[in-house]
């Protein structure tokens, strides 16, 4: 339940459209779906505009496929992050049209269409082609919550020259997410070109001393340059929510 229908159908109410019985019976489901082993939010998307994504993680094929059957009672686009092919097969028995990609490790089910400002877009910006699943987790995640989304991928800061080739593309885009590994400076160099907010995300890609992605992290986090907001390591999903929010800012 989002807003539009909920005041869709307080309207009918209003207007004798729709029984009383019937709205009330409505509203019962918003808060959650008490599954014993989950509590799935139908109310999320009401409070927060984006409905609840599913992170697979930890969760068996079985859990995730009734987590998404029982969203899939609404009607917004559902999205499941950190899934393994063995929770796609699982969901694809309940709906045959849903996206994976292994890359991203996402699965994604489109209800309807979202409405896109196709005069906004978000720039997903990647380091190197290791970097490439944490990257595609973030435009996904983007897109499925209804951004237009530009990426250059392979554009570290090892040859700095691919990405000022492409400055006009970072300069009009009205967020940007900057995914890079080993030391993470990419993000400082793309903060200090731009004047519009830059979401970086360490990856867990380098060498020893790489850390896990502590060494990226440390620097993203003591960049010198400013308007620059750091997420988790390998957080795809968490940068691209974060940017799609400031994208929608009016």
């Amino acid at each position: 339940m989002n807003e539009e229908k909920l005041r869709e159908m307080l309207e009918g109410v209003r207007n004798g459209h729709v029984p009383v019985d019937s709205a009330v019976a409505e509203i019962k489901k918003l808060p959650y779906k008490d599954m014993d082993f989950a509590k799935v939010d139908h109310h999320r998307e009401l409070r927060t505009g984006y409905p609840e994504v599913v992170f697979c993680q930890g969760k068996t094929s079985e859990q995730v496929r009734l987590i998404i059957a029982e969203l899939m009672t609404g009607e917004s686009n559902i999205l499941a992050t950190r899934a393994v092919p063995e929770m796609y097969e699982e969901v694809l028995k309940i709906a045959p049209d849903a996206e994976y990609s292994p890359a991203a490790r996402t699965i994604v089910i489109k209800r309807k269409q979202p409405v896109i400002d196709s005069e906004k877009y978000i720039c997903v910006v990647s380091a190197g082609t290791a970097d490439h699943p944490v990257a595609e987790e973030a435009r996904i995640t983007a897109e499925t919550l209804g951004n237009r989304v530009i990426h250059l991928y392979d554009v570290g800061v090892a040859g700095i020259h691919r990405l000022l080739s492409k400055s006009d593309i970072l300069t009009q885009a009205n967020v940007i997410i900057v995914v890079a590994g080993m030391e993470g400076a990419l993000a400082s160099v793309v903060g200090g070109l731009v004047d519009k907010p830059v979401v970086a995300v360490p990856t867990s890609i380098g060498y020893g001393a790489n850390f896990g992605g502590l060494s990226a992290l440390l620097t993203m986090l003591n960049s010198c340059a400013s308007g620059v907001g750091v997420v988790n390591i390998d957080n795809g999903f968490g940068a691209g929510y974060l940017a799609s929010l400031i994208n929608r800012l009016k």
